[in-house]
């Protein structure tokens, strides 16, 4: 095998695994042309895909709930990320599954899977806490993809930018009710008096796979928290730690808000414990196999 061919990604497109140089979209795919697809992005770890039947089910209750039509099963779905982490001989990786309804004017749906190296993210992140401010831009309960994993994401986008060139690494997003919903690509939680706080789905926010695994962590761990209740600005003032979750980046502490310390500007010590139950969780489900280094 030549030093190219070793190089080579591979991809999953419209039912083969292929090198992603002989990889092409339709110049008419409605994903390009429209932006109409929906998507996901998870984690492997030790060479296994983290909660990878979650992401699945949640592309796929998308896809039904705005109209992609899709012809990728479940099973089909599972064995094409497994094949595409295979082919890539990827332990650590970024997977993202998108499915668009295809060419314009053709029954001929688009799957697509890609992997790449997960590049580990910064250590201060995680030891020593971000910052955020709040983005302009509002979420909109009447735009029906507020709330879904689409490819229409250019406001986040842009968001996240805005975000970056004030030195901040995120932007919280608000409704135009004024109730606190998520950040550009993550979910956020609060602190207060030792409980744990996330808006409500309803708000509407994303179910987060990982929001929902910390949800299950802090009822191992006997934290009380509450999922149901709108928060605001308020709350988010008042509270004593704040981090935001994601597939790739898991936790990470929010030590900033607008210029404004959280709690000690530090990470505190619910934020920690939930950290690091988060990792030996990602151990449990994606466990090395025996005589395997990573």
């Amino acid at each position: 095998m030549t030093e190219q061919e070793q190089q080579e990604q591979y991809v999953y497109l419209n039912g083969r695994i292929i090198p992603r140089s002989q990889a092409a979209l339709d110049i008419s795919d409605t994903g390009f042309l429209h932006g109409a697809g929906v998507f996901t992005t998870l984690r492997s770890h030790n060479g296994k895909a983290f909660r990878l039947d979650e992401h699945i089910n949640r592309l796929i209750s998308t896809a039904d709930k705005i109209g992609i039509r899709y012809t990728v099963s479940h099973q089909l779905l599972t064995k094409a990320v497994e094949g595409v982490l295979e082919a890539n001989n990827l332990s650590e990786a970024r997977i993202r599954i998108t499915l668009t309804p295809g060419p314009v004017g053709q029954d001929n749906p688009t799957a697509l899977i890609t992997a790449a190296p997960l590049e580990p993210y910064p250590r201060r992140w995680y030891e020593k806490g971000i910052s955020v401010i709040t983005s302009a831009v509002k979420q909109y309960s009447g735009d029906p993809t507020t709330g879904l994993k689409t490819s229409c994401y250019l406001s986040r986008i842009l968001a996240r930018q805005a975000a970056a060139a004030v030195g901040a690494d995120e932007a919280l997003w608000y409704t135009e009710e004024k109730l606190l919903a998520e950040a550009c690509f993550c979910n956020v939680f609060l602190v207060r008096d030792d409980q744990l706080w996330t808006p409500p789905l309803e708000t509407p926010v994303l179910a987060g796979v990982t929001r929902q695994a910390v949800l299950e962590l802090a009822e191992k761990l006997n934290i009380t928290y509450h999922d149901n209740i709108p928060l605001k600005a308020d709350d988010l003032i008042s509270a004593e730690e704040v981090f935001l979750t994601s597939s790739t980046a898991g936790i990470r502490p929010v030590v900033v808000v607008d210029r404004q310390p959280v709690g000690g500007e530090k990470p505190g010590p619910i934020t920690k414990k939930l950290i690091a139950a988060y990792e030996q969780l990602l151990e449990q489900q994606c466990p090395a196999e025996k005589g395997k280094s990573t």
